[in-house]
């Protein structure tokens, strides 16, 4: 598609198409080209032609990680061991899964031990950033707005809660974090998994 195609399309000028033409090609969604769209050629310079980039894009309002959960049940399938159920594959490969993202956003703690409110603190920096929405409006407790499994889970909420948690209790593992704890603990308008000061009531 041309500029010109693209501003008659949507009903907005040619520099205006254009200008998002150009950013999108920026964002490495669309590929420019100079050529003759559709084989016909034309007196003057050739202009200048658009067409997808082939990026996968995906936009989900609410984040949602349907891909971190097959790669987990992925990781389960290949790695299953004898003797072991598909449930307990799925649980161990969803806690290895977590213990590497903590372990790689873990840092070094003055005095060797993360406190429980600096390590709810710390977690809800990670789980923000993989579409959680962490909520610490309770001191000592972190519950998650947003299940980035959702509706896999209305589906079988025993697998796929269970391995959302062995998840979150990886990453709390892998980050050192043994002040805290992921406790299954489903609320209505909240994910299944939250998180307080270990042994706390």
């Amino acid at each position: 598609m041309t500029r010109d195609e693209a501003a008659a399309s949507v009903g907005i000028s040619r520099k205006l198409a254009a200008f998002h033409l150009d950013k999108l090609v920026d964002a490495g969604l669309l590929r420019a080209h100079y050529g003759s769209p559709g084989g016909v050629r034309r007196v003057g310079r050739a202009p200048k032609v658009y067409e997808p980039s082939g990026a996968d894009v995906r936009v989900s309002i609410p984040q949602r990680g349907h891909g971190l959960l097959a790669s987990i049940l992925l990781d389960a399938v290949r790695g299953q061991k004898a003797g072991e159920s598909g449930r307990e594959a799925a649980l161990r490969a969803a806690g290895e899964r977590g213990r590497a993202l903590g372990a790689a956003e873990s840092r070094p703690v003055r005095g060797g031990r993360l406190g429980a409110e600096r390590a709810l603190t710390r977690a809800a920096e990670i789980l923000e950033r993989h579409g959680f929405e962490p909520d610490r409006e309770s001191p000592g407790r972190l519950r998650l707005r947003n299940c980035p499994f959702h509706p896999m889970a209305g589906d079988d909420p025993e697998l796929v809660c269970g391995v959302n948690h062995a998840f979150l209790s990886g990453v709390v593992e892998g980050l050192g974090a043994s002040s805290i704890e992921a406790t299954l603990a489903p609320h209505s308008g909240y994910c299944c998994v939250e998180f307080g000061a270990r042994g706390a009531e």
